[in-house]
């Protein structure tokens, strides 16, 4: 899964927030050895923090979403 936009995080709905939550890499690791890696891990911390505010804001997971999505 890759990582989305901050646009595309602005937009997202509860249950697109809970996927990436629970289905994106750490931040950083596909750059992990790479030139890019600083560059890379702050645009993905930035990412990932706007997903943490979001769901924060529109409730975060219930046990339904949870199921809903599963684990893999």
């Amino acid at each position: 899964m890759t990582y989305p936009t901050i646009l595309e995080v602005e937009t997202a709905d509860r249950i697109q927030l809970c996927r990436w939550w629970r289905f994106l890499q750490s931040p950083g690791t596909e750059a992990i050895g790479r030139k890019n890696f600083q560059v890379v891990l702050d645009r993905q911390v930035e990412i990932m923090d706007r997903i943490a505010e979001r769901m924060k804001d529109v409730g975060g997971f219930t046990p339904e979403i949870s199921k809903k999505l599963g684990w893999s």
